[in-house]
């Protein structure tokens, strides 16, 4: 496989975010994660914890307002009221936005200047909740920006008695706003009657995609749109193919243009085609990159260490700047201020637009598809098939003793083996024809494996060879000092 064309590492420190941390683990340290807050409720997660993590963020950002919003889980009607009841107690005031999906809470918070709290545990299972939270402009919170010392704050506070609650509160509608922003970013005149199923999965696109869609010509027909965070007829995980199978039958049974699989909280998005096939999230990253180009020449775009080759090369294709970043949301945004890039890219759906506050949105990268396949007469698979260069893997999780000893272990046998690698994000190494990612999860003892190769066959090989070098450090107890 040739060198990335086009593309330049992030420069800094390729620590893993999240990484272990020495000493005991409190109640704080089991839901607080690399980007967000996650855990099960009322067990690792409740009342009490939310009340002190909103006392906590309000001292952290030192505004006179915070932005809360939560998605359609039963639990996140108490956990919300107990954060914002923190978040007062600090003489700051609430703006609650409601029920809301998760990139339009990002939209509010660039809209109001002001930070935001998103009460959602995405595409987990419902007895999940948790927090996604920014600060004004939608700028990222994560360990390394301000999410560590808004646990260390919460902890200590964790159990005094709350004060007087001195901060207002008060309701805000912003939907109509927020369905305003979204089509800005397509020309509606160009726009004609395509066919689209939309897979909600009983999540919060079951509220953001009729409004937004109600403004434009389309066909559309949503499976599973009441907003029910018991999730009756699905996980709303759609980066798990068993997860797409009723929208990928209801795009065949219409004869739909294209299927579109929205996550829990809606700030993901996958496609599937009109042969009902679906799209990974680095094809999608690509079709939407020479959009963004086509419309920003020469701009900057980002995309993280396991999308496929092709992205740097399209980009690079469209006299782009393709730039290599770690994986997460956090990261990424904070790569997309330095850099100014107008796009941004995840293997995992994830997609950041700079006009967008540098948020992702899953809405707004519907929309650009389905503004290509207004403007041309190809069907989606047709679209696509330029970027159809390489056979990918898929994530392969593996549970291991320690993760970072054997992603240390796989290092250096490759090291010795002669291969190129680097540390920006777990570890990437590069063969001549084919190349993988082997990262720790941010929360498991599990390694992430990514392959890619030039064919399946390869691709299928080569999974089996890591896989070996994996299961034979698998062992390892401690992670190397």
């Amino acid at each position: 496989m040739p060198a990335r064309a086009g593309w330049r590492p992030v420069a800094g420190s390729p620590r893993r975010v999240g990484a272990p941390r020495v000493g005991p683990v409190s109640r704080m340290d089991k839901v607080f994660k690399a980007y967000d807050v996650r855990g099960t409720v009322p067990d690792q997660l409740d009342a009490d914890m939310c009340r002190a993590i909103g006392r906590a963020m309000a001292r952290f950002a030192g505004v006179p307002q915070i932005l809360v919003a939560r998605d359609m889980r039963e639990s996140g009607v108490e956990l919300a009221a107990a954060f914002s009841d923190g978040v007062r107690a600090e003489g700051v005031d609430v703006t609650d936005l409601g029920m809301a999906s998760t990139d339009f809470l990002y939209f509010a918070s660039g809209h109001l200047d002001a930070p935001g709290a998103m009460f959602t545990a995405s595409h987990n299972p419902a007895q999940y909740n948790g927090l996604k939270m920014c600060l004004s402009g939608a700028r990222p919170i994560g360990r390394d920006t301000g999410l560590a010392d808004i646990e260390a704050e919460a902890e200590k506070l964790l159990g005094e008695p709350t004060p007087p609650l001195a901060g207002s509160w008060r309701e805000l509608d912003l939907l109509q706003a927020w369905a305003d922003h979204v089509v800005s970013f397509v020309d509606v005149a160009s726009l004609r009657p395509l066919k689209v199923v939309a897979d909600t999965a009983n999540g919060m696109g079951g509220l953001v995609v009729p409004i937004v869609f109600a403004r434009l010509p389309f066909s559309v027909e949503i499976l599973f749109p009441e907003l029910d965070g018991t999730f009756p007829n699905h996980p709303a995980d759609p980066i798990q193919p068993e997860n797409l199978v009723a929208l990928k039958q209801a795009v065949l049974e219409q004869g739909a243009d294209v299927g579109l699989a929205f996550d829990g909280d809606a700030d993901r998005v996958f496609l599937v085609d009109e042969k009902a096939e679906p799209v990974s999230g680095s094809l999608t990253t690509a079709l939407v990159a020479a959009s963004m180009l086509t419309k920003h020449p020469g701009e900057t775009v980002l995309y993280n260490l396991i999308c496929s080759h092709v992205v740097p090369e399209v980009v690079t294709e469209m006299g782009g700047t393709a730039v290599r970043t770690q994986v997460g949301h956090s990261i990424i945004k904070k790569v997309m201020a330095e850099t100014g890039a107008v796009f941004g890219g995840e293997h995992s759906g994830h997609y950041y637009y700079r006009d967008n506050f540098r948020a992702d949105s899953g809405i707004i990268t519907a929309l650009l598809v389905l503004e290509l396949l207004s403007q041309s007469d190809q069907p989606l698979s047709a679209l696509l098939q330029p970027f159809k260069r390489y056979a990918d893997s898929g994530e392969i999780n593996t549970e291991v003793v320690s993760p970072a000893a054997t992603v240390a272990a796989i290092a250096e046998a490759e090291r010795a083996a002669g291969a190129s690698i680097d540390r920006l994000d777990g570890l990437t190494v590069e063969h001549a024809d084919w190349w993988y990612n082997v990262r720790p999860s941010n929360t498991e003892p599990l390694l992430r494996l990514n392959v890619e190769a030039r064919t399946p066959e390869l691709c299928a090989a080569h999974v089996a060879e890591v896989q070996k070098l994996i299961a034979a450090n698998a062992g390892l107890a401690a992670d190397p000092t």
